[in-house]
């Protein structure tokens, strides 16, 4: 039952002017509420699946940072989505959202990384409105089918229906619309980063509904015995096999481009989804200002001192 139903009898001629001036519009059998006869579409378009579709390379940002304004920020200068790392960042469900308010402002794309593949968590941070979920050390096709269960409505998983921000509170456009446009633009991102799931890769990445999968360097290093050298030469192998696995499934392969250069380096091994971290940024950009700065003050080129 929408809002509206709620408020006015079932059975009864609907007035097209409630007492307030609201207009009460009568659209597919459900009664919404509105300025206007036209309903307006409460989630938009997904411009990163059509990205990926298309073939093209993305870049994105791991935020875990629980700062609207930074996410703000990264929309600006032009970045195609975030990451709202809830998984290893302090931002709980309320932070969350105001994150993704600002993604939205901007037009980016907005992606939540969970801490737990459990569906009530999953379900707390779609209904923020995110566009996209991306779910960490997922090792089976079981998992990756659970994981998109709880992502989609049925028919096609059981996320729960509620009125809140993800649906325009009930009030911006019918209820069933809503959820067919849910499971057509919300981004399913499945992780695989341990060795349990290169294993199982092919069996996850064929799971329906999976669009991308993405394989974390770091926690795959750890597994393989190189912890901390996610660039050592058996966990790059790695990846590109895992990679070439992952497309010939018919999905998207993702993982972590550092800077231009390991961007680069994997665009040219197909993958398409790539993110470097916001801490990353900020310290890749502050070693630099520093360091030109103090390289100035050992050429000698500050004023001389008064007095």
């Amino acid at each position: 039952m929408t809002p509206a139903e709620g408020m006015v009898p079932q059975g009864r001629a609907f007035p097209k002017t409630s007492v307030d001036g609201t207009r009460l519009v009568e659209y597919s059998g459900e009664i919404l509420i509105g300025g206007a006869e036209e309903w307006k579409s409460v989630i938009r378009k997904n411009p990163l699946k059509e990205k990926l579709r298309s073939g093209d390379g993305v870049s994105g940002v791991f935020c875990n940072l629980p700062s609207a304004a930074f996410v703000e920020i990264l929309g600006h200068l032009g970045f195609d989505f975030v990451i709202i790392d809830a998984e290893h960042g302090p931002q709980g469900v309320e932070t969350t959202e105001h994150m993704v308010r600002a993604a939205d402002a901007v037009g980016l794309t907005a992606v939540a990384r969970v801490a737990v593949n459990l569906p009530q968590n999953l379900l707390r941070y779609l209904d923020t409105g995110v566009l996209g979920v991306q779910a960490p050390m997922v090792n089976t096709a079981a998992e990756a089918q659970a994981v998109v269960s709880a992502i989609k409505y049925p028919p096609l998983g059981r996320r729960g229906l509620a009125s809140v921000r993800a649906s325009g509170y009930g009030v911006g456009m019918p209820t069933r619309e809503y959820v067919q446009m849910a499971n057509e633009e919300t981004l399913v991102v499945v992780q695989a980063e341990t060795l349990q799931s290169m294993e199982h890769l092919g069996e996850i990445a064929r799971v329906d509904q999976v669009d991308v999968v993405f394989v974390g360097p770091t926690d795959l290093s750890a597994s393989m015995g190189f912890g901390g050298q996610p660039t050592h030469p058996q966990v790059l192998d790695a990846i590109e096999r895992m990679g070439v696995e992952i497309r010939r499934a018919g999905k998207v392969a993702g993982t972590i481009a550092r800077d231009p250069e390991a961007y680069r380096y994997w665009r040219e091994r197909g993958f398409q989804y790539l993110a470097t971290a916001a801490t990353g940024l900020i310290a890749q950009v502050g070693r630099q200002y520093l360091e030109g700065c103090r390289e100035q003050e050992r050429l000698g080129r500050g004023a001389p001192p008064t007095g």
